[in-house]
């Protein structure tokens, strides 16, 4: 484990605890097929994890990524050079905007559970109470990583991720083997949440100032409202695909099959997102825009000759795998994340990388809306010719528009050839290889 901390930095540290969380409901979705746990109870279990999500994804990450950039440097505090361990009232701060909001968004599920209607409850949805503690409790909880992350901790980053999926997989498994229904695996989860808010309470007893600063918040507020809004506009797919799938349906089944298979290859959107962002800090230099833009094409080609290759195993083998780790009742499932492998495609573009570098952020916020409105027209007009397929289908097609377009964006309004920061010909390469592979499996010229 030390060895290991060594390697760990602030891009790593956040990749692998994400690729744990991952990890960890990958592997509690294969034990619930394996033990025969039925879809309906599957079904319900993954809800709740989804309304938990759908209802704090937005502003727990718009609050923290208006925080970071303001921990060293803010009207409030002033500017300084916060060294490893030193006491900092900006995290008690960001600390008491989560709790009040997840209090909030909380007493707000209390009032409308009455008028919710969940797979035929109506009033009484059975797991609403529990959903709605464990979004209480698992909201601030995720401050965590990122407080490591400012006091330059990264090695216990990876400490607390091992640590924490390990008493996930206990929380959530552990019920359902000793006979207790379902319901028990989100009490699990909640009693993971309050753990990890002792861990939270230590580290703000650690590193926080208690100071509590309302100019310092009216900051973070003014500087989280733009980015709430593309984070709620442009992370909404997966979302709106579950509703689109929820309301079609209208039963838990068809949702467990789609939410299993509603999986973007992980690999891919993490190297992207720690790519994009590392190259935002090289834009500060405008004169060195030009070497900027030949580095975004240097290392989107080396993740796209290793990611390409990857996608292309899993398309062929996606349906056996599915198989294999749930079982045959999920078959479909494997049909959809065959779909949302072809997401590389627009992953692997960075156009936004460009344009959030140069402070255009106004058309990021137009591409969203885009993306929301395209993605709900297109998958409710997919859904009826293709099922949960079309769903994932009309989400790979807007998101590709959308990168198309602003590539188009950056060359006519800020005359950045696609050229220069795009591996042309090996991306089409790649491109036509991948969509080949596709074709050839879904019209079953080739059978695995």
């Amino acid at each position: 484990m030390l060895g290991q901390k060594r390697y760990v930095n602030n891009v790593t540290g956040l990749q692998a605890i994400n690729i744990l969380r991952f990890v960890t409901f990958l592997i509690i979705s294969i034990v619930f097929t394996k033990i025969g746990l039925s879809k309906e109870e599957i079904g319900i279990f993954e809800v709740s994890l989804f309304i938990a999500t759908l209802s704090s994804f937005f502003w727990v990450n718009g609050f923290i990524q208006a925080f970071l950039p303001l921990f060293k440097s803010n009207k409030t505090f002033g500017n300084k050079e916060q060294l490893a361990g030193t006491k900092s009232p900006e995290v008690f701060n960001i600390y008491v905007i989560l709790m009040f909001f997840s209090i909030v968004v909380f007493l707000i599920g209390l009032g409308l559970k009455n008028n919710l209607s969940v797979f035929g409850y109506r009033g009484d949805v059975p797991f609403l109470n529990l959903t709605l503690w464990y979004l209480l409790l698992s909201s601030p909880a995720n401050l965590v990583e990122y407080i490591y992350m400012v006091q330059d901790k990264n090695g216990n980053t990876l400490s607390y991720g091992y640590i924490t999926s390990v008493l996930q997989l206990v929380g959530a498994i552990l019920p359902v083997l000793l006979g207790f229904d379902v319901t028990w695996s989100i009490r699990g989860l909640i009693v993971v949440s309050i753990i990890k808010n002792i861990w939270l309470i230590t580290l703000l007893y650690n590193y926080s100032e208690i100071n509590y600063s309302f100019p310092f918040i009216k900051e973070i507020l003014a500087h989280s409202g733009p980015i709430i809004l593309s984070v709620l506009v442009g992370s909404s797919a997966q979302y709106v695909d579950g509703l689109v799938v929820t309301s079609h349906y209208g039963n838990p089944e068809a949702f467990a099959v789609f939410r299993y298979g509603a999986k973007e290859f992980p690999l891919v959107i993490y190297l992207a997102a720690a790519l994009s962002s590392a190259m935002l800090i090289e834009f500060s230099q405008k004169e060195k825009i030009g070497e900027t833009l030949s580095l975004i094409k240097k290392k989107s080609l080396r993740i796209m000759h290793s990611m390409y290759p990857v996608s292309m195993v899993l398309l062929l083998f996606a349906k056996p795998i599915y198989i294999g780790m749930f079982n045959p009742e999920f078959h479909r499932s494997a049909d959809v994340f065959v779909v949302y492998i072809l997401a590389i495609l627009s992953r692997l573009l960075f156009p936004h990388t460009i344009v959030i570098g140069l402070k255009k952020s106004k058309i990021l916020f137009l591409t969203s809306i885009f993306e929301l409105v395209g993605n709900i027209i297109l998958s409710l007009f997919l859904v009826e010719e293709y099922g949960v397929v079309g769903v994932a289908l009309a989400t790979v097609i807007i998101y590709f528009v959308s990168k198309v377009g602003l590539v188009i964006y950056t060359y006519f309004k800020l005359g950045i050839s696609p050229m220069d920061y795009i591996p042309i010909k090996w991306y089409v390469f790649y491109s036509i290889l991948l969509g080949t592979l596709f074709v050839l499996l879904d019209r079953r010229i080739i059978v695995i």
